[in-house]
């Protein structure tokens, strides 16, 4: 019979439970407690009786313990099978996800893990099952996450050159108004909502597909809605028509829920019906338009996905009265949450400025 192993003596059996008391994973305490009755002068088979293993395992935790203390008594996790793939195959890899694929060389136009398995095989002859190579794809930081959809248009650069140029924007500005005025930065746009609603992900059994219910008809309105993030301000209106003669009308009410004293910047996109000649505009708001195909300037974008995903999808409106109702109903909610119109439309790049 073999000799029993020596526990390391520099750890005592109080220190060693001081350790399981701050654990928080209940497997890692059992060992602790096991390497403790033993320190106490327990013997292995009643150290084995407590932590409900056999005596051999007991002596693989003194091994572990005696190498690198309670930490090392911590639950590992396995390595698995070792990838074939090298650092090499990982920039490829990025690189063609990045690019994403060719339809006529690729025949598809979006990448799904057989078709890199696929690429894979004929880029470099390299075998891969769809487990592995998904594990792999995880392990290097990639979800997959639904695509924010992107003008066709868009020149990238065009959003650089308005962040860079927003200060001296807003300083020449501030020249035409009096002394000591204080600006707000406010965030205008509108939405359609119509009884065609969005139909938006949610949690559901594993193999199955969830339905929610979806209307046919048309009847639709207009929210015309604004934000101003720094002092956690909203104002909007819903409307049956989006024109000139609306805008001017969501103006009034923005102009309306500025501060005493205080100038509105408004910046929004460059519509037809935000420009016209005919629109009225207050003495105490400058119109700022943003540069064409550039959604991603605008945080009420983000508060209109927000509504919808929470309010205003996967459900029937009975009439246009109907839809009017829910969409001031949505609005005045978000309104009563100033902190969540902090955390969508605050931007850094026009805030620090």
């Amino acid at each position: 019979m073999s000799t029993a192993l020596e526990v390391r003596s520099d750890y005592g059996a109080q220190e060693v439970r001081a350790a399981a008391r701050r654990c928080k994973e209940g497997a890692h305490v059992r060992r602790l407690l096991v390497v403790a009755t033993i320190l106490e002068g327990g013997s292995r088979s009643d150290a084995a009786r407590i932590g409900g293993v056999t005596v051999q395992i007991v002596r693989d935790w003194v091994v572990r313990f005696n190498e690198g203390g309670p930490d090392a008594l911590a639950t590992r996790k396995a390595p698995g099978p070792r990838t074939i793939l090298d650092d090499r195959h990982r920039r490829a890899i990025e690189e063609a996800i990045a690019t994403g694929p060719i339809p006529a060389v690729h025949g598809v136009v979006r990448w799904r893990i057989i078709d890199l398995v696929q690429w894979l095989w004929d880029e470099f002859a390299i075998s891969i099952s769809k487990q592995a190579l998904g594990h792999e794809l995880r392990t290097m930081g990639y979800r997959k996450l639904s695509a924010r959809p992107r003008h066709h248009g868009q020149r990238s650069e065009d959003i650089a050159v308005f962040k860079k140029g927003f200060p001296a924007r807003l300083a020449q500005i501030r020249r035409r108004l009096p002394k000591e005025t204080r600006i707000e930065l406010w965030w205008q746009d509108e939405a359609r909502v119509g009884q065609k609603t969005l139909l938006t992900r949610r949690w559901a059994k594993r193999g199955t597909r969830p339905s929610a219910p979806r209307d046919q008809r048309r009847s639709s309105a207009w929210i015309f809605g604004a934000i101003c993030p720094a002092e956690v301000k909203g104002a909007a209106l819903v409307l049956p028509r989006c024109n000139s003669q609306a805008m001017s009308l969501h103006l009034a009410e923005i102009a309306a829920a500025v501060s005493p004293g205080a100038h509105a910047v408004v910046m929004l996109d460059q519509a037809g019906w935000h420009l016209a000649g005919a629109l009225e505009v207050p003495a105490n708001m400058t119109l700022l338009p943003i540069p064409p195909r550039c959604p991603e300037l605008n945080p009420v974008e983000n508060v209109w996905q927000f509504m919808r995903d929470n309010w205003l999808s996967n459900r029937i409106f009975t009439s246009y009265e109907n839809i009017v109702d829910h969409c001031c109903e949505a609005w005045n909610r978000l309104v009563d949450q100033p902190w969540r119109i902090m955390s969508i439309g605050m931007r850094r790049w026009a805030h620090r400025s």
